[in-house]
Formats: structure tokens, sequence, C-alpha cells
């Protein structure tokens, strides 16, 4: 699973077999928390983020949803910028 971004101790994941895995969403990381989080609304489909982290996953997910999205859709992964 290709690592998006880095931010503040939280790695952004997503997995690239759209077929398997709808609705479209990432995979964050902070420390032995994970979390699977729907792209086009920010809501925990499965798993726990503490609320912080989860605060700023919300955040960068609506700064990237569009380029989130389209690598959803065409499979390309690329590196997004980090939360700062």
């Amino acid at each position: 699973m290709p690592v998006i971004a880095r931010f503040y101790g939280i790695i952004i994941r997503m997995y690239f077999q759209q077929a398997e895995h709808t609705p479209p969403h990432i995979h964050a990381l902070y420390g032995e928390d994970v979390a699977a989080v729907d792209v086009r609304n920010g809501t925990i489909l499965e798993g726990h983020l503490p609320p912080k982290a989860m605060s700023m996953v919300k955040e960068w997910i609506g700064i990237h949803q569009v380029s989130l999205l389209k690598m959803w859709e065409t499979q390309e992964f690329k590196p997004l910028s980090p939360l700062e």
C-alpha cells in the first residue's frame, strides 16, 4: 500500500484495487491506531484514531479531496503535500 503523505506522525496510505475496496478511502495510521476514512465525507469506515489525529486527517482530506478521488479512479499513485 503506497504512502501518499506523512505529517505529525500520521501516515496516509491508499490501496489501488478499486473493485475490492469501495467506497473511495484512505488508511490513516497514527501510532498503534489505524482507520479507514472515506475520502468523500471524512467519516471513519473502520478502525479508530484519536480525536486530534482524526481532525488533522479530515483537514488534509479536505485540502486534497479532488486529487484523492482522481487517484482512486485512475489508480495512479502520486505523493501529496503534508498538512502544515
